[in-house]
């Protein structure tokens, strides 16, 4: 491999991205966007829920039960309501969306513990009304715990109804922005590399200039590294300021190793700008090259690594495609190494599986670049 004509290819498409502002600000502008637009927006946290409340009991241990809902910064009191006809006014016109019905003989139930209270949720947004009920319940539990009742005979003092006390690892506050942007690095980076270089090898033949090329003694190796040098640069940079937003801006604990994080991204990097110049050299054309990119690499990534959805609720069908896509192991990688420190006895499998995907990217990108015209 001649380092020269290498640096040659390489200095020609580093031109071509300068000189084409809309190739620079997919590479540099998008992936910012991206993260700034999804780390804020994409969060699967519910605050502050509208909740009625009709209490029918009045009594203090019902008003330490409101007193709960209402300190909980997962609800917002919007009311009292004293009839089932105004909850079902107030849930229809989407002034509320969980109502708390309290019965009559609330404190006498809960001295027998037989107390029962009835959350009625607004089921039209499933997800939403699924968190609302679970922080609901949490609330019941807790204000459970806090409440007491009288000794048994012979006894002394009072006694809590229920004590929990949960320990919550890596992700201590269950901030879903804490669980989101190290997966969203991952999404981008699959995104952006592959889209970067599925242009590349089409612009040329769209052009006319890959006769030129083909023409010249360049090998299909050189052909090949001197078209990635470029992108693996705008590659790295956008990881590099990925990985400073997420820890900077959004507060994401970074307590694995740096030089792991570094070696991950970096193999990933190869395969996905591989992936796109093996598309773009069999596709030839810079609109199907680019709509090839976009399909095998956003939706993938996005629906099947766990980014967003846990893999292990998938069906069987999908959970076996879910091993196709190198996406879900950079998610597991880098919320491995962000969030639980993980060392690289826990990476290799993983690691091991970016690696065959890299190396298996590149080698058919080397193919797809033939180096004859009569090839």
């Amino acid at each position: 491999m001649n380092p020269r004509r290498v640096a040659a290819v390489a200095r020609k498409e580093f031109l071509h991205v300068f000189r084409d502002p809309r190739a620079l600000a997919m590479g540099l502008a998008i992936p910012l966007l991206l993260l700034v637009l999804f780390g804020y927006a994409l969060t699967l946290d519910v605050d502050n829920v509208p909740l009625v409340i009709a209490d029918y009991d009045g009594t203090p241990a019902s008003r330490e039960l409101i007193a709960g809902f209402a300190g909980s910064r997962y609800f917002r009191v919007t009311g009292m309501v004293y009839s089932p006809r105004e909850i079902d006014r107030r849930l229809t016109a989407g002034e509320a969306l969980l109502a708390l019905e309290i019965p009559a003989g609330f404190a006498r139930d809960l001295a027998r513990r037989q107390a029962v209270v009835q959350a009625i949720v607004d089921g039209s947004d499933a997800n939403t009304a699924t968190f609302a009920l679970n922080y609901a319940e949490g609330v019941v539990r807790a204000a459970g715990a806090a409440l007491t009742l009288p000794a048994a005979a012979g006894g002394s003092g009072n006694r809590p109804l229920l004590d929990v006390r949960a320990r919550l690892w890596f992700n201590p506050a269950l901030s879903t922005r804490t669980f989101i942007v190290p997966g969203l690095i991952a999404i981008i980076l699959s995104v952006i590399a592959a889209l970067l270089t599925s242009l590349t090898v089409a612009r040329e033949w769209e052009t006319g200039t890959m006769e030129q090329l083909l023409s010249t003694p360049l090998t299909r190796g050189e052909l090949i590294v001197g078209k990635f040098a470029p992108y693996f640069v705008i590659g790295a940079v956008d990881a590099a300021v990925s990985v400073a937003m997420g820890v900077g801006l959004f507060a994401v604990p970074m307590l694995g190793s740096w030089l792991s994080l570094t070696a991950v991204i970096t193999v990933f990097l190869i395969g996905a700008l591989g992936m796109g110049l093996w598309i773009s050299a069999a596709a030839r054309s810079q609109l199907v090259a680019n709509q090839i990119a976009l399909l095998v690499t956003f939706l993938p990534a996005f629906l099947l690594s766990g980014f967003a959805f846990d893999i292990a609720s998938m069906p069987l069908p999908l959970r076996v495609l879910t091993h196709l896509v190198p996406a879900r192991y950079l998610v597991a990688l880098l919320r491995g190494i962000f969030l639980k420190g993980v060392g690289p006895e826990l990476l290799v499998r993983d690691m091991a599986l970016l690696v065959a995907f890299a190396l298996l990217m590149t080698v058919l990108a080397v193919r797809a670049c033939r180096t004859k015209l009569a090839a």
